[in-house]
Formats: C-alpha cells, sequence, structure tokens
C-alpha cells in the first residue's frame, strides 16, 4: 500500500492534488474560522452559488471563467455585506436573490454561448485531479495573503468577529474590514471551486472548523486545528477516491463527516468519563 502511494507521487497531476488540498486546508481553515465564529454560513453559501453567474459570464466572453467567478462572487460578496447592514431588506432575502440570480445567469449565459458547452460538474462538484500549475500558485499567493492579513489585524478580526460594538466603540475601521474579510471569503470559495466545486465548498469551509470548535473556543487555536482536520480529511478523502474511483469532491467531504462523527463520540465518551470520575470521588 506504501509502495503504491509513493508510485503515485510521480504523477506530476496526483502531486499537483495533494498541493491543492494541503492550500485548500490552509485557505478554508482560516477564512472558515472567521465565517463560522461570525454565523455567516448561509452568507458563504450565498457567495458560493453566486460566483456560477461569474463562470456563466466568463465562458460567454471568452474569458477564464476563475477571473469572472472571482469578480462576480467578490460583488455579490459586498453586495450582501452593504445589503445587511445599510438597508431595510432582511439578510436572508438579499443572499436567497443573489443565490438564484448567480445560478440563473450562470446557466443561461453557457446555454447561449456557442460552441461547446464546458462540463459543468467540474465546476459544481469539483475536480482536484485536474488542478494545475496556474491554480496551485493562486491558491498559494491567497493562502500567504491571508497567513499575514490575519496574523497582522488578529485582534481586530478577533473583535469584529465576536465582538463588533466593542470595536466599533473604540473607533476601529469596522465596516472596511468586515468588507475587506467578506473580500477574501468570496476570493477563498472561487479558488477552491476546482477542488471540491460549487457545491460542496461550503463544506470545506465549515466542517473541519465546526469539528475543531468541539474541543476548542480559542480562535487561533480553531484555525490551526481546522487546518490539520482539512488536510487529514482532504488527503484521505483524495487517496480513497483514486483507488475506489469515485468523485474527489464528494469523497472528501465524506471524509470530513466521517472525522466530525468520531470526533463528536469521542468528545460524548470523555463527558460521560468525566461525570463516572466525579461521581466515583
Amino acid at each position: 500500500m506504501s509502495e503504491n502511494i509513493l508510485n503515485l507521487l510521480n504523477y506530476t497531476f496526483f502531486t499537483n492534488a495533494l498541493l491543492a488540498a494541503l492550500l485548500a486546508s490552509i485557505t478554508c481553515g482560516i477564512a472558515g474560522t472567521y465565517i463560522v465564529s461570525r454565523r455567516m454560513v448561509f452568507i458563504s453559501g450565498g457567495i458560493t452559488h453566486a460566483s456560477f453567474g461569474g463562470i456563466g459570464i466568463a465562458w460567454f466572453m471568452g474569458i477564464n471563467p476563475v477571473a469572472g467567478a472571482a469578480i462576480f462572487s467578490i460583488l455579490s460578496a459586498i453586495g450582501i455585506e452593504f445589503v445587511s447592514s445599510r438597508s431595510n431588506v432582511r439578510e436572508d432575502s438579499a443572499i436567497g436573490i443573489l443565490w438564484s440570480l448567480g445560478m440563473a445567469l450562470g446557466i443561461i449565459f453557457i446555454f447561449i454561448t456557442p460552441g461547446y458547452a464546458p462540463n459543468l460538474m467540474s465546476y459544481l462538484f469539483g475536480s482536484i485531479l485536474t488542478v494545475g500549475t496556474t491554480d496551485l500558485w493562486l491558491m498559494t499567493a491567497l493562502a500567504v495573503f491571508l497567513i499575514l492579513f490575519f496574523t497582522g489585524f488578529y485582534h481586530l478580526i478577533l473583535f469584529i468577529a465576536f465582538d463588533e460594538a466593542y470595536a466599533r466603540a473604540h473607533k476601529a475601521p469596522v465596516q472596511l474590514f468586515k468588507y475587506l474579510l467578506i473580500s477574501l471569503v468570496a476570493l477563498t470559495i472561487v479558488l477552491n471551486i476546482r477542488v471540491v466545486g460549487i457545491i460542496l465548498v461550503i463544506s470545506f469551509l465549515t466542517i473541519p472548523q465546526s469539528t475543531a470548535n468541539l474541543f476548542t473556543h480559542n480562535f487561533r487555536n480553531i484555525i490551526l486545528l481546522s487546518i490539520l482536520i482539512g488536510i487529514v480529511g482532504s488527503v484521505s478523502g483524495l487517496l480513497v477516491s483514486y483507488y475506489w474511483n469515485i468523485p474527489s469532491g464528494a469523497t472528501i467531504i465524506f471524509a470530513f463527516v466521517i472525522l466530525f462523527a468520531l470526533a463528536k463520540g469521542f468528545q460524548v465518551l470523555m463527558e460521560k468519563a468525566m461525570i463516572r470520575k466525579q461521581l466515583n470521588r
């Protein structure tokens, strides 16, 4: 088994996939912790599905679909943040509208584009084994920027995530940073579409973080632990998908769910053991 894995490393597509899994774990681990801490999972789902509109428009215009998705996602993210803070339109309504609009635009523009239609499965469910060098460089740049950004503004991000009123009381540029952070979330979503796809990327941003949150409530520790869980889940899912010849994105998410179930079971057992220990005193 170990020899087979070592032989796989001789293939460029597989080493690219492993690097993509590592970078996805880092970027989603950082951005996802902010999402879970601010309870923005539904917002992230809206941004994720809205990105499909950018893919369709980019395909129609003959430009890189990832670039189109990035622009559309960032504009959608800023729009949601603006509407939720300065408009009387309910946040969930704005998310639902953009969610539906993005998916509808994507389907329409791909349909009316003359010539060969792209394989939508690769965008909807991901194809980590087709990740190229350009994708890896973009993911690396994002990972480095996220690390530097969250390290440099850690305390401000912490206040925005947990005590926004305190940050505003101290004259911090809260709204500016909320726009910046939601834009980084949008970029993280777009650059990880190739790994697990539009449908499943939200799981990459929430399941490892929720698993980490079972053991710690410290923001920094959640980031580190969710990155570790992301690496374990994505690499194991990638290997299983390769040997069983099943979709990689879905297998990675399934591995995350199994890790969450195991962690939850372990937590329950530990709590019962603590109760027994206290009763026996």
